[in-house]
């Protein structure tokens, strides 16, 4: 049995597309639907229902499709044990990220990595959607959300820091809250179902039900409306340090942290030997980021310049 064959069955039980499946591992659509009648030959067993619209799996499909899961993870880790590859990580390296994050940190990284890695290609998918990493094929998915399957493995690889932001003109036409209590009283944008902002002082828990003006499902949207004026927003310093650089935005309520522990996670399948292009690229992006991102050092230095300034007057 073939192992590609496997690969390519796979990838299409996570895509339901054979075209799509065999595009991400290099074939045309007829050697990809070639390899698949070849599988199912050989197995005596139809694994897929083809339309001319949709491919899903048989009965028989679902039941081969962990299997063949477990073969590919058994190959990865032996191949990983004797050495092979691991010196010059290569091959196809599927990621999976958030839009915005992506669009904004994660295209430069990539991009530093293949530099320094010729023998690696990527295919990266921008989405919002928390999607399956085994159904998709995905090798890595970058997520700022907290893990909740327990067949995943999870790496920290830097800070998600959250703050209140203003644009200077709101706030000069509506003053600027001095408690979390004072939000009452203003106007916010927020994520869709994040209304209720949670704060911690003198170890406290503060909660306030704000006053959404408007709502999005997109943290850019968000930002660019706060900048505009709608209201105060929520923003991650990775999705606003730029606007906060140049003074667009201004950060509210310094003295009153927000009630989280947000981080940007590495995730990946479990499996007892990682892929040396997934070693690989987490061990970069962790060196890429640090421990105190980019962002948030520069927003540092901003704000020692504005001391050290302020001191002089």
């Amino acid at each position: 049995m073939n192992p590609e064959h496997l690969k390519l069955f796979v990838r299409i039980a996570g895509s339901h597309n054979i075209s799509q499946a065999g595009e991400s591992l290099g074939l045309s659509p007829a050697v990809a639907s070639a390899h698949m009648a070849k599988l199912e030959q050989e197995l005596g067993i139809r694994l897929l229902h083809r339309t001319t619209r949709q491919v899903s799996l048989t009965e028989e499909g679902k039941i081969f499709l962990p299997h063949a899961e477990e073969v590919l993870t058994t190959i990865e880790s032996a191949k990983a044990a004797v050495g092979v590859g691991h010196s010059t990580p290569s091959g196809m390296l599927r990621i999976t990220a958030p839009a915005s994050f992506g669009r904004q940190h994660l295209i430069p990284a990539i991009a530093a990595f293949l530099r320094q890695n010729p023998l690696i290609r990527v295919d990266f998918n921008m989405s919002d959607t928390i999607v399956d990493l085994v159904e998709g094929g995905f090798d890595v998915a970058i997520r700022n959300a907290e893990l909740k399957d327990s067949s995943l493995i999870a790496r920290r690889l830097t800070l998600d820091k959250r703050i209140v932001c203003a644009a200077p003109a709101y706030l000069q036409q509506y003053g600027e809250p001095q408690t979390p209590q004072a939000l009452v009283e203003h106007s916010s944008v927020c994520l869709r179902n994040l209304e209720t902002w949670s704060f911690v002082h003198d170890g406290k828990l503060i909660s306030v039900k704000t006053h959404a003006r408007m709502r999005t499902d997109n943290g850019e949207a968000m930002r660019d409306a706060c900048c505009e004026g709608v209201g105060l927003a929520i923003n991650s310093t990775w999705n606003a340090y730029r606007q906060l650089i140049s003074g667009e935005l201004v950060q509210v309520l310094k003295d009153y942290p927000l009630a989280t522990e947000a981080a940007i996670w590495a995730v990946y399948p479990s499996s007892r030997l990682v892929p040396p292009k997934v070693r690989a690229f987490i061990d970069f992006l962790l060196e890429w980021f640090g421990e105190v991102p980019y962002w948030d050092r520069d927003l540092a230095l901003l704000e020692q310049a504005a001391g050290k300034t302020s001191a002089a007057k």
